[in-house]
């Protein structure tokens, strides 16, 4: 990979600019150019998309997305002391790498880039599950973005895929698969990021689909999910008690027993009791 781009390892980058993960940052660089250009291309054909990602570090992925054919890719990176090596590695692609010194959550990509759009990143532990709730969960769909290819902490990537009763099946199950279809593409051991975090990680991807699987109204579904899952110990009639006042009638009409308890409910009886609830059906 280095050869490809003229850059030099990232070991050799990391020495340079003098950068070490920071554990306030959620930062774990991935060093290794075979495994972040096989991340790049998990996220399928970069031909003719501009994509964006957040967290680049150092570049590794940055490096692998750009050898992969993306359009532009545009970086955000909160960490100043990354910007010198971002910027060599724009200098290499000219005019196709577009690094913003900011926070992920308060930027409106869509300000810097054109559809179509796909979103790859290594995410930072600290914003990964919140950007990528915000990520599923617009005003309006099909949303900005093509497909989603992100790394996460191995549990988190279980969660994003899990089945109705299984132990990791909650609110990011629902939420991804209601309007997406996620798959887990890649597993990775602590051993290949520099500091070696306790847990091994995961790559999902997600492909939006056109509409979502069930109709609902997105803000009820999100209420109804987040209210089941808070306290998934207890029967659904008693975590639901404060979304509706005959929440066990609802739940009835639903097809749910009222003594069910969230991680047993399918996606579609979700949908069901949100439309329900909603004064939908």
């Amino acid at each position: 990979m280095a050869t490809i781009d003229g850059l030099p390892p990232l070991r050799e980058v990391l020495q340079t600019h003098d950068l070490v993960a920071k554990k306030s940052l959620g930062q774990n660089f991935l060093l290794d150019l075979n495994l972040t250009a096989k991340i790049a291309r998990s996220a399928g054909d970069l031909t003719g998309s501009d994509v964006l990602e957040v967290g680049p570090g150092p570049g590794g992925l940055t490096r692998g997305l750009l050898a992969e054919g993306a359009r532009k890719v545009l970086a955000i990176e909160k960490d100043t002391r990354c910007l010198p090596a971002l910027a060599e590695i724009a200098e290499a692609y000219p005019g196709r790498l577009e690094v913003i010194n900011g926070d992920a959550l308060q930027i409106d990509p869509l300000a810097h880039l054109t559809p179509p759009i796909k979103i790859a990143a290594n995410l930072p532990y600290n914003v990964g599950t919140e950007l990528l709730v915000r990520w599923l969960t617009p005003k309006d769909w099909p949303p900005f973005w093509e497909s989603l290819t992100l790394m996460f902490q191995r549990e988190v990537a279980e969660r994003i895929v899990a089945k109705p009763g299984s132990k990791h099946y909650g609110r990011l199950a629902i939420l991804a698969q209601w309007r997406a279809e996620a798959k887990i593409v890649m597993s990775l051991p602590p051993e290949a990021f520099t500091p070696a975090p306790k847990v091994h990680s995961a790559v999902v991807h997600l492909r939006a689909l056109p509409e979502p699987r069930y109709p609902a109204d997105a803000a009820t579904l999100s209420r109804v999910v987040a209210a089941g899952f808070n306290q998934r110990r207890k029967m659904l009639r008693a975590s639901l008690k404060g979304v509706a006042p005959d929440i066990e009638a609802k739940l009835e009409q639903a097809g749910i027993a009222p003594t069910e308890r969230a991680e047993r409910v399918t996606l579609e009886q979700f949908c069901r009791l949100a439309r329900i609830v909603a004064g939908q059906e």
